[in-house]
């Protein structure tokens, strides 16, 4: 079982205390219909139902935490009765509302993360096993290969299906199980195309080169897409980080120069270099995040 963040104590003992709030989780299960899938690709293994109810359970928990703390930091503090209510109230309800919805979309969050470290690896492991596979090697012996190679998440899902054929479970068979729990849509696409040529009997090496030329075509328009997007931003930056100061300090001098007021220059110096770190860590994500997976 994988780990599961905020919770406040060991999910072993959790499980005994969740049955209180299952059906509170029922009732929430139907604005969540995706969370059964979701839990189940992320490799969680516990029910939706279940998973809510922990949720709820870390809500109720962090809010009545936080509320006792902050009302009683705030009555040492000698805040007037009605004003530290409020205050520890909104501070309980919003940090428990954040830690529920965060745990209700962490499986998504999770399976992001999974859809980009296979994709990552896609085209090599498919070119690893199209050269295994034209070289006369059976398709078995192929992923075999894959799954002792280094490509993260993708040789470990090829490891699953080799053990399962292994206890006797078909190609074809464990290649379908492999498809449903994978939440990679390019992956599922390659899987099923080679499912498809098993049942019919075709060339696996012709499918999974078409397969390769699709995605290799995939990435390079992605990545062109990606050079023209990265113009406005740089022009963007530059404006942001240079001019923008730069301007700013002239304003400041004429603006003190007419109204004979006087600027501390090294708070203005403190001031511009906390902005520029900021703006650096911004610009940084948001190249980081438009960055074309395989890239």
């Amino acid at each position: 079982m994988k780990k599961i963040p905020f919770l406040p104590i060991p999910l072993e003992k959790l499980k005994r205390i969740i049955p209180h709030y299952i059906t509170f989780g029922d009732a929430l299960r139907k604005f969540f219909p995706s969370l059964e899938l979701e839990l189940r690709q992320s490799e969680f293994d516990i029910s939706s139902r279940e998973w809510l109810s922990i949720a709820i359970y870390c809500f109720v928990n962090y809010f009545a935490l936080l509320f006792s703390v902050m009302l009683l930091v705030s009555i040492l503090s000698k805040i007037v009765l009605f004003r530290a209510i409020v205050v520890s109230f909104a501070t309980g309800i919003t940090v428990a509302l954040a830690v529920f919805f965060y745990l209700v979309f962490y499986p998504r969050l999770h399976i992001n993360r999974k859809i980009k470290e296979i994709e990552k690896n896609l085209a090599s492991a498919l070119r690893h096993m199209l050269i295994q596979v034209r070289s006369g090697m059976p398709l078995y012996n192929s992923m075999v290969s894959v799954s002792r190679k280094n490509y993260g998440l993708i040789s470990e899902e090829f490891s699953k299906a080799i053990k399962e054929m292994n206890t006797g479970k078909s190609e074809i068979e464990a290649l379908e199980e492999l498809t449903r729990r994978t939440p990679s849509l390019h992956f599922r696409r390659v899987m099923w195309q080679i499912i498809n040529a098993l049942k019919t009997g075709a060339d696996i090496g012709s499918t999974i080169k078409e397969v390769v030329d699709t995605i290799v075509a995939e990435q390079r328009a992605d990545i062109k897409k990606y050079g023209s997007e990265l113009n406005p931003i740089a022009l963007f930056y530059m404006l942001m980080v240079v001019i923008f100061p730069t301007l700013g300090i002239v304003f400041l001098i004429i603006l003190s120069s007419f109204i004979g007021a006087t600027f501390n220059i090294e708070n203005v110096l403190i001031g511009i270099l906390v902005y520029l770190v900021f703006i650096q860590f911004m610009f940084i994500g948001m190249i980081k995040t438009k960055r074309p997976i395989g890239v």
